[in-house]
């Protein structure tokens, strides 16, 4: 009996591992206040994101990726960001606040 239960207990772990992996994987998305200019591509939050026209993507997230200062590290680079998010997840309205303080100004972006 106690075989039993141990074996389901590590099934039910093994399968939650892949669960919570999953999740991890979908795309983190930045949507841009002000569309760029040319394609950029840069390293924020442990991911690589690509950006282009009013979006930056990050296709291959670490668990470390959807989070306010990853926001800020984007603002940095490509100027306001209208939303941050994952899934149906996003910052809310103080997180996107504090990420857009970050932001590169406009004028910045226009020289680069």
């Amino acid at each position: 009996m106690k075989l039993q239960t141990l074996s389901a207990a590590c099934a039910a772990a093994f399968t939650l591992s892949f669960a919570g992996g999953a999740l991890a994987a979908e795309p983190v998305t930045a949507k841009l206040a002000n569309p760029i200019a040319e394609k950029t591509k840069f390293i924020a939050g442990g991911a690589v994101f690509l950006c282009q026209a009013d979006a930056c993507v990050a296709s291959a997230p670490s668990s470390q990726t959807f989070a306010a200062s990853t926001c800020k590290a984007v603002a940095k680079n490509v100027g306001a960001i209208a939303s941050f998010g994952v899934g149906g997840k996003t910052l809310d309205a103080d997180k996107l606040g504090a990420c857009n303080a970050a932001a590169a100004p406009a004028t910045q972006m226009a020289a680069q």
